[in-house]
């Protein structure tokens, strides 16, 4: 097993990769259940990658239904240090259009599994700091990336070739910073929730990334989030409200923009695990070590081994 993969855990449309080489599917058992799906190991951009379809192949999970433990355990298991999640978002602010890409810094849980977001439990006692629960380093770096993409792609692109995909990214605008709403669906919000998030000054709206990041976390693996911006959700009442239609188009048209951010993120994460996410737990344990449980030990081992 390759120490220090990158990870990436793909939303829906994102089922694939291109140069992603040496591919090999791999199923993981973890003391939480079963992952999504069976995790893609490979190369991608000269580096060591873990591909996780959220969703499962073929879209068979619902957001609720993720098990989010079992998807980080299995990620830390692999050698995972940093994770890249690509997921689909609504927009609470005009300024976020439809294909926009939302580099979001802030959580609001509108979940009621806080339980099923962490490790902790079972006879030992941790509280991560969560106060910034995107790893800025590496939020940074797809910033960075995602700017000097699309720079590159509008200017070697004649703005009147009629070409469909260059068109698109004209349009493309990434957003630095962003707090993201997040509910359990699967139904989409009532017009007055949405209505009630615009309001507040929220940006994003999804279902599924603050179990990751959390879960991350506590894992010690730098993670950030890209976010799509698919559609207004309903706050916006002369904008057609969201639909499953709109989310894969508005997906399946930005996949190449994400793919090449991504890819060219991976090229700039250093070769070493040395950000302050990979020593989230060094002063979060509140159990006497003395006092851990043996069966909970051998449950966290991935997560826990450099404290044993």
């Amino acid at each position: 097993m390759a120490k220090h993969r990158i990870g990436i855990i793909g939303g829906s449309g994102l089922y694939n990769l291109e140069g992603f080489t040496h591919q090999k599917w791999v199923k993981i058992k973890t003391p939480f259940g079963p992952p999504s799906d069976e995790l893609l190991t490979g190369k991608l951009a000269g580096r060591e990658v873990v591909f996780l379809p959220r969703h499962a192949r073929g879209h068979r999970i619902l957001p609720s239904e993720l098990n989010h433990r079992a998807n980080l355990w299995a990620m830390k298991k692999l050698g995972v240090a940093w994770i890249i999640s690509v997921s689909a978002v609504g927009s609470l602010q005009k300024k976020y259009r439809p294909c926009d890409i939302v580099l979001v810094d802030q959580f609001l849980d509108r979940t009621k599994r806080d339980f099923e977001h962490t490790f902790f439990g079972r006879g030992i006692v941790g509280h991560i700091a969560f106060a910034d629960p995107m790893c800025e380093e590496l939020r940074r770096l797809l910033l960075k990336a995602g700017r000097d993409e699309l720079h590159e792609s509008q200017s070697s692109t004649p703005k009147s070739d009629g070409d469909s995909h260059s068109s698109s990214l004209r349009k493309i605008t990434i957003h630095d910073g962003g707090t993201y709403v997040n509910i359990e669906g699967p139904a989409f919000s009532t017009r007055a929730e949405s209505l009630t998030n615009h309001q507040l000054g929220y940006d994003v709206i999804g279902m599924t990334n603050l179990g990751e990041a959390k879960c991350a976390r506590e894992a010690e693996i730098a993670y950030a989030s890209m976010a799509m911006v698919t559609d207004y959700d309903c706050w916006k009442v002369n904008e057609a409200h969201v639909t499953v239609a709109m989310v894969i188009a508005n997906l399946m048209r930005n996949a190449a923009t994400a793919k090449a951010i991504v890819a060219r993120t991976i090229g700039q994460i250093p070769a070493e695990p040395n950000w302050p996410c990979h020593s989230a737990l060094k002063n979060a344990i509140m159990t006497d070590r003395k006092l851990w449980p043996r069966k909970t030990v051998a449950e966290l081992k991935p997560i826990l081994a450099k404290y044993l």
